[in-house]
């Protein structure tokens, strides 16, 4: 079983001390499809950059109401229990949430798949990784780009492709 995450944050783990999430998507997919998903707007108790608001279309009124991170943890937490972390440049997502369960006192810890790397395994040769643009390469149309459940069905559908290359070429772990 795995989860399929994006996040979308307002700042790097760098900048302002620490970006904070300020959405989050998963999708529950048991090797053949998706069985469930949860999205969510998070309140990140820190003002969101024009840059960010930008970049995502996820604003500081959007977000004013939404819940902050301790009270969808446990959702989070249940949802990822015994399955595969996958994310598209999982050490950004994977960080992110780890972080956020660290401030609560909490060590999540999830084994981890990464679509880039695995991309780059089983489709190499591509001029781009980023997940658009891989996308595009191979007829993966993406709606809501730089929004977590748009990213997460794009995700979603360039997972079930990488899962059919590595039936085709068993031979790469």
């Amino acid at each position: 079983m795995f989860a399929i995450i994006d996040i979308e944050t307002c700042g790097s783990k760098y900048e302002y001390k620490r970006g904070r999430i300020t959405e989050i998507c998963i999708a529950i997919h048991d090797g053949l499809q998706v069985t469930e998903k949860f999205t969510t707007l998070i309140n990140p108790e820190c003002y969101i950059s024009p840059y960010f608001i930008s970049l995502s279309g996820i604003t500081n009124e959007m977000v004013a109401n939404a819940p902050k991170f301790h009270e969808v943890a446990k959702q989070i937490i249940e949802l990822t229990e015994g399955k595969i972390f996958v994310a598209h440049n999982v050490g950004f997502d994977y960080g992110f949430i780890k972080d956020e369960f660290a401030g609560l006192g909490y060590k999540y810890k999830r084994e981890t798949l990464c679509t880039v790397r695995l991309s780059r395994k089983l489709m190499p040769g591509k001029l781009s990784y980023s997940l658009g643009k891989l996308c595009e390469s191979i007829g993966i149309e993406v709606e809501n780009r730089h929004r977590a459940e748009g990213d997460v069905d794009a995700t979603v559908k360039l997972f079930d492709r990488l899962l059919e290359l590595k039936s085709i070429h068993p031979q790469f772990k």
